[in-house]
């Protein structure tokens, strides 16, 4: 009696059981097919997706997205690591150049006052970086007064150039190791573009080492409609290693290399000529060009504050992602970041920094020629994983013709956009390759706010078709009697203060209008600020 009842109970347990699993796995199977919808599935879970829900539809796991199958998944998909905004403000500020620029051309050594670093202290803190570098590093007035000012007025803007610097200098120092170069010419880039892969100067180098167009060609660093290598960070670095060392095989003295990195080698030719013969950089100096002369000063001054950083207690802050923390994969077809970010999950922001070479955001196929994108480690591993997959998608994507791809369009250097209704700044800038910070700084915005109908000045990094904006040189051209604006000068002004003051104003504007100087800049003086 008691093995039946036994046995009876058994069965009823067994069908209780039964009917629990079956109800669970009811329940696992809703509460996956929603995830699966929103969130990776687990790979532990067998999923199979029918009539997914239309408003999910966009939210659905890579592999339903990028083969229309509701049947796999990507294994593993967690979302790559990402710079967070503030981070990637810093990275992606152009400031930092114009005003690396700006204070080599008009480098002050007057006498500055700064007790926090006696003269006997710096003296003997240049003796010890004379003694470990190839660097001609002699103290005078004229070196103690610029790392000073830079120590003085530039500690938060020397904080970030570190930060940046976390990022780039393994790379740098690996490249200058192969040639044989001294690391410590990987400040170089500091003083060229201040870290910044899409810098371009007045005259038109660009790039983390600020090559011109034929300097670039000549080191293989190519320029297309959607591609300028010269803002590659690693092909730029390996040309200007080697364009380095052929320069040391000439002068043989990295302070001249220096020079003529900057000048040029012939007006470092001219300038030994005129000095009558003398290769000591300091000698030769007040027969350079007067941003060159500025130039080696800058480097040594920026060589002082890295080295010594700690000594002067900066604390700069540290990137999310680090440059040995990133891969690269060759690209088999055509690729645009959208869909790299749609399929990675990597943010378009930080594709556009470890990426900056791709102009329009697109990296082409085309054969002879390699192209390829940098991702995040964990995100290259998944891309490598599932290329055939990304790749129809991709190609699926493009078919449909749901999203045209960019054409190269010429436009003006300069020109004024109409700001639409649902524009905002990040919309706008992505637009025209251009950050933020850049369009508050040349329509002199305090905040983020713009209005429908107002008109901005934008200088676009990337060709755009011209609808909905006016060519400044239009402009200038229909209404050539506007009277030009006047500015008068303050005590403190420089052309570089002033042209901050007014949008769209270069210092190089400044100069051509008024045909001054620095020199010649005196308080109550009269200067236009714009054309006319």
């Amino acid at each position: 009696m008691k093995k039946c009842t036994c046995l009876i109970l058994g069965l009823f347990s067994f069908i209780g059981l039964q009917a629990q699993e079956k109800k669970n796995t009811k329940k696992q199977v809703e509460k996956a097919n929603f995830r699966v919808q929103i969130f990776q599935k687990r790979d532990s879970a067998k999923i199979i997706l029918e009539e997914p829900d239309p408003e999910f539809k966009s939210k659905l796991p890579i592999s339903a997205v990028i083969r229309d199958s509701s049947k796999v998944a990507l294994k593993d998909y967690p979302k790559a690591a990402k710079i967070d905004s503030v981070w990637m403000a810093e990275l992606t500020n152009s400031e930092l150049f114009d005003e690396m620029q700006e204070s080599i051309i008009e480098q002050d050594y007057n006498p500055v006052v700064y007790d926090e670093l006696p003269t006997d202290t710096l003296k003997a803190r240049l003796a010890i970086l004379n003694a470990r570098t190839p660097f001609n590093i002699q103290y005078n007035p004229s070196l103690e007064s610029v790392i000073k000012r830079y120590l003085k007025r530039n500690k938060k803007s020397m904080e970030r150039l570190m930060a940046l610097g976390d990022y780039y200098f393994p790379m740098f120092e690996q490249e200058l190791d192969k040639y044989d170069i001294p690391l410590e010419i990987k400040y170089l880039a500091i003083v060229e573009s201040a870290l910044n892969p899409k810098a371009r100067s007045r005259v038109g180098a660009t790039g983390l080492w600020q090559f011109m167009f034929t300097t670039g060609k000549m080191h293989d660093l190519n320029v297309s409609s959607y591609v300028d290598e010269r803002m590659d960070p690693m092909k730029s670095t390996e040309a200007a290693a080697k364009y380095l060392s052929r320069l040391y095989k000439v002068f043989g003295d990295w302070d001249l290399v220096l020079a003529s990195y900057n000048s040029g080698p012939g007006n470092v030719s001219k300038a030994i000529r005129r000095s009558g013969g003398s290769t000591d950089y300091w000698k030769i100096r007040r027969h350079l060009p007067r941003e060159t002369a500025g130039y080696v000063p800058a480097f040594l001054a920026t060589l002082y504050i890295f080295e010594y950083a700690d000594a002067h207690s900066f604390e700069p802050p540290h990137p999310d992602i680090a440059y040995f923390q990133t891969d690269t994969i060759q690209v088999k077809k055509l690729l645009t970041f959208d869909q790299i970010t749609k399929v990675t999950g990597v943010n378009k922001e930080t594709l556009e920094f470890l990426n900056p070479s791709y102009k329009l955001d697109i990296i082409p196929y085309v054969d002879g020629k390699n192209y390829s994108v940098r991702l995040p480690r964990k995100a290259s591993g998944k891309f490598v994983a599932n290329e055939a997959a990304i790749y129809e998608y991709a190609t699926n994507e493009i078919e449909k013709g749901e999203k045209k791809l960019p054409k190269y369009v010429e436009t003006e250097d300069r020109i004024r956009y109409r700001v639409r209704n649902g524009d905002y700044l990040g919309k706008i800038g992505s637009k025209f390759g251009v950050g933020v910070s850049q369009i508050r700084r040349w329509n002199n915005l305090r905040g983020n706010s713009i209005r429908a109908g107002q008109y901005l000045t934008i200088y676009p990094q990337k060709p755009v078709a011209t609808a909905n904006v006016t060519s400044s040189k239009r402009s200038n051209t229909s209404k050539t009697s506007s009277k030009s604006k006047v500015y008068t000068v303050r005590k403190g002004d420089s052309l570089w203060s002033i042209s901050k003051k007014f949008p769209g104003v270069t210092v190089q504007n400044l100069r051509s209008w008024n045909n001054i100087n620095v020199k010649h800049l005196k308080p109550g003086m009269k200067i236009k600020v714009s054309r006319g």
